[in-house]
């Protein structure tokens, strides 16, 4: 299974409809990185990706951006029908 890392912040209404798919299918396996509590989180989002913008899920190390591609890519790998 891959390294699964959401960093976001609660009233981003990007974040909230991903963390809305995360929720509803019960996806667990994904660590969740609130960037406005965690100053590490932060850091480490920058430092990776480039830039301090969510949502991002980390695969593996990977950023990806974009609430559509990251729902898209959930939807793909970890939601069962």
């Amino acid at each position: 299974m891959s390294d699964l890392k959401l960093y976001y912040f609660p009233t981003c209404p990007y974040c909230k409809k991903v963390l809305k798919v995360i929720e509803n299918n019960d996806l667990d396996e994904i660590e969740l990185k609130n960037i406005n509590q965690d100053q590490e989180a932060e850091a480490e989002l920058i430092e990776v990706g480039g830039k301090r913008q969510v949502p991002c899920l980390f695969i593996d190390g990977e950023p990806l951006y974009e609430s559509d591609d990251i729902v898209d890519w959930l939807k793909s790998n970890l939601v069962q029908d």
